[in-house]
């Protein structure tokens, strides 16, 4: 399993988006507070996201508290900030995929004490960042590919031209 951790999440939609790639690859969603949005079930039904029961989620109050369930988790860092790409990763089964808030990042001494496991998604230097779902979304596939994409099937196969 792949673990997604936001810290403070502030768009709504964002989350929503990356909770339906956590639903449909069956990651687990971490979510650190404060978030920007509610996560109540009446906010959830009336934002009409039917794929959340598929959503492994767990929410803490802070990273102190993240840590202090998962004391030493495998864990990478995506920031615009990282010396190295996503693609010189070796991923593992249960690691920890961190996400900053869509108008900061992460914190920068979160990142100076994990600074040799910072990754950042290639891009030309006009470009501010990605979509932090479309960054979640590349990661989760990466560490999915190098892990073999552990119980996830397909959904179909294509037809084939040959008689």
């Amino acid at each position: 399993m792949i673990n997604v951790v936001l810290v403070e999440p502030e768009i709504p939609m964002n989350t929503g988006n990356i909770a339906r790639t956590c639903a449909a690859t069956g990651s687990h969603l971490h979510l650190i507070r404060p978030l920007g949005f509610d996560i109540s079930d009446k906010a959830v039904k009336r934002a009409g996201l039917d794929y959340w029961p598929l959503v492994h989620l767990s929410v803490y109050d802070n990273l102190e508290a993240f840590f202090q369930q998962h004391p030493q988790p495998d864990l990478w860092l995506a920031t615009t900030k990282a010396p190295r790409v996503y693609t010189e990763a070796a991923f593992q089964d249960n690691c920890f995929l961190f996400f900053g808030k869509e108008t900061a990042g992460l914190p920068l001494t979160f990142r100076q004490a994990h600074y040799h496991r910072c990754l950042r998604l290639p891009m030309r230097k006009e470009a501010r960042s990605l979509n932090l779902a479309n960054s979640v979304a590349v990661f989760v596939y990466e560490a999915l590919r190098q892990t073999g994409f552990p119980d996830l099937s397909g959904t179909g196969e294509m037809a084939s031209a040959a008689p």
